[in-house]
């Protein structure tokens, strides 16, 4: 059950209106790495985690994730709504006219339509939880690639916060991904993988696990770098 607020996580107030903005910015809200597939992919995904914790993560995170889908319309909205038939031919927002006139609707940025096919909820607490921690980090790019088009300070404003928080949700399914396999079982045997052309394994026995070091050395040198990066401002 959910509680919900007359009001957005971050404020949003667009002053100028530019549909060529909105056509990009709509991307977040139904493309590949939106809004609204990470929030179907987290509520879901949260009945096969093992413990409350990680359960709790996901749905944390779901939750907060249909925040941001609110605060992508909101921008999409406020930068359509007021457009004359001019500005709407010149910016190349046509096409999306026809079908929806300014109402908001689950899309790419290349028109593709919002396809569910596009995340997976796997039943495995290791599969899924490593999907996310690769979600966030297409969500943050995509974020990065937005700021690098926008020059408008109303927009770039919220479309930071959302970067950030893209940044906070994989660390914290890496903190759940690693919860969840301190809890593996002791019987559970060895298991091998190749990465870099070297041999690394997983070994869990008698409660204590080694983990592979170039995965573990990747991993914490990424969030040191997301965490420096947070910070980063886009001119």
């Amino acid at each position: 059950m959910w509680n919900y607020e007359k009001r957005l996580q971050y404020p949003v107030h667009i002053k100028t209106p530019n549909a060529k903005i909105a056509k990009i910015i709509l991307t977040q809200y139904g493309g590949p790495d939106g809004e609204m597939g990470a929030s179907m992919r987290y509520l879901s995904q949260r009945f096969a985690m093992p413990n409350r914790i990680a359960m709790g993560t996901l749905n944390d995170i779901g939750t907060e994730e249909l925040g941001h889908l609110e605060m992508v319309s909101t921008i999409v909205h406020q930068l359509t709504r007021n457009l004359s038939m001019e500005e709407i031919e010149k910016s190349g927002f046509a096409d999306y006219y026809v079908d929806h006139t300014v109402g908001i609707w689950p899309q790419a940025a290349g028109g593709i339509p919002f396809n569910a096919c596009e995340f997976q909820s796997k039943g495995d607490p290791i599969t899924d939880l490593f999907e996310d921690m690769a979600a966030e980090q297409k969500a943050r790019t995509t974020y990065d690639n937005i700021l690098r088009l926008v020059d408008d300070p109303d927009v770039l404003d919220p479309i930071r916060f959302l970067r950030a928080r893209e940044i906070v949700h994989f660390q914290r399914f890496g903190e759940a991904n690693r919860e969840d396999c301190s809890k593996i079982p002791k019987a559970r045997k060895a298991h091998k993988f190749s990465a870099f052309g070297k041999s690394l394994s997983i070994r869990t026995f008698a409660g204590h696990r080694h983990e592979p070091p170039y995965l573990l050395l990747y991993l914490k040198m990424k969030i040191i770098h997301e965490i420096g990066q947070a910070a980063f401002s886009y001119n």
